[in-house]
């Protein structure tokens, strides 16, 4: 069944369980794109980034995130509201930066789902 024949409530499976991952990610860490598929153990970066776009509203997306931990483009002050609210570590912005917004502090905020909800195969 393709994306196109789905009911309008219904979400690819890959997308379901894309945004699961999401929801497992703790407040104040983070999993990047890669992080995400690495635990799917299907797809790569970009089909994660673009189920995050299509689908992500719903669920912490802030928590999923570049590698290099610059805020999401044209989100950035949202994303930069929740890491502050969740004390999400963050290297703060060099005079250099653009718009001299911090970046997440990915040797820190970086989780890598140790601990994984009961039942995750």
């Amino acid at each position: 069944m393709s994306e196109e024949s789905l009911p309008a409530d219904a979400l690819p499976e890959y997308a379901e369980r894309t945004l699961e991952v999401a929801e497992l990610i703790p407040p104040g860490r983070v999993m990047t794109y890669g992080d995400v598929a690495e635990w799917l153990e299907e797809g790569g970066p970009r089909q994660v980034g673009r189920v995050m776009a299509l689908y992500g509203g719903a669920v912490p997306w802030w928590r999923v995130v570049r590698a290099d931990g610059v805020l999401l483009p044209g989100h950035e002050l949202e994303a930069l509201d929740h890491y502050r609210d969740e004390s999400t570590p963050l290297k703060e912005a060099s005079r250099t930066s653009e718009g001299h917004l911090p970046r997440i502090d990915m040797r820190r905020a970086r989780w890598d789902g140790d601990e994984r909800a009961e039942g995750h195969t």
